[in-house]
């Protein structure tokens, strides 16, 4: 069987795995006892199993040793971004979960088209993040989390947001040792009267570069600059 990931809800000495993750392993990797995978508990801890016994939709696991997530940020890094037309959301998510985001925030605000996340999108969100923490070899998958409004954001410690009409740039103020949070608008940008309440709440504003980015890219550009420790 060629190296796979797996999701499990708690590494225990024995571990038993039934639906997507099961039927990955039995119809997709052909996997049988003695093969070994990693498997991982999304909230910072991996390990190495053994198939002790596979099945159609069923595998039984035993866990022979287990080691702390390496590939996390120092500091987690949470990403607001607004509610989105299409399937850019998803894009974003999937990138935000590559790059190392903690928690992914959907927003809504004064210029969204979308005006509403519902929960079958909520937990498709939840599944693409899932997806892409195992095929970038994470062991933390980020929490994706109701929507939220954005009066609703609390303060935060360091908080950068994207901004076309200004000069100072990330590297200007990031501080890596401390807990970041990234805000980006939607396809008709944040009001002035959204980038002053989000001042007031911690949020700097900073510029991305002297292009405008669509707002699936943005995100990414924000996130990138953090997670990567340029901070342009």
């Amino acid at each position: 069987m060629r190296p796979h990931r797996a999701f499990v809800h708690e590494l225990l000495p024995e571990i038993e795995l039934g639906g997507r993750e099961a039927h990955h392993l039995v119809e997709v990797l052909r996997a049988k006892a003695g093969d070994t995978l990693t498997v991982f508990d999304g909230r910072g801890l991996e390990g190495r199993a053994t198939v002790v016994q596979a099945d159609k939709g069923w595998v039984r696991l035993r866990l022979e040793e287990t080691w702390p997530a390496r590939k996390e940020t120092p500091q987690p890094v949470t990403l607001y971004v607004a509610l989105l037309k299409g399937d850019h959301l998803a894009e974003v998510v999937r990138a935000a979960t590559e790059l190392g985001a903690s928690q992914i925030v959907p927003i809504l605000t004064q210029h969204c088209v979308v005006r509403e996340l519902g929960e079958n999108k909520l937990l498709r969100l939840r599944r693409i993040a899932l997806e892409a923490a195992k095929q970038c070899e994470r062991s933390v998958v980020p929490e994706v989390t109701p929507m939220r409004l954005l009066k609703d954001i609390p303060t935060v410690l360091q908080g950068f947001v994207a901004h076309p009409r200004v000069s100072r740039r990330v590297r200007d103020a990031y501080d890596p040792e401390k807990p970041t949070a990234l805000l980006t608008g939607p396809e008709g940008g944040l009001s002035e009267a959204e980038i002053e309440l989000l001042a007031q709440r911690g949020f700097t504003p900073v510029t991305l570069g002297p292009r405008i980015l669509r707002a699936e890219t943005a995100p990414v550009a924000l996130l990138s600059l953090v997670t990567a420790g340029e901070g342009l």
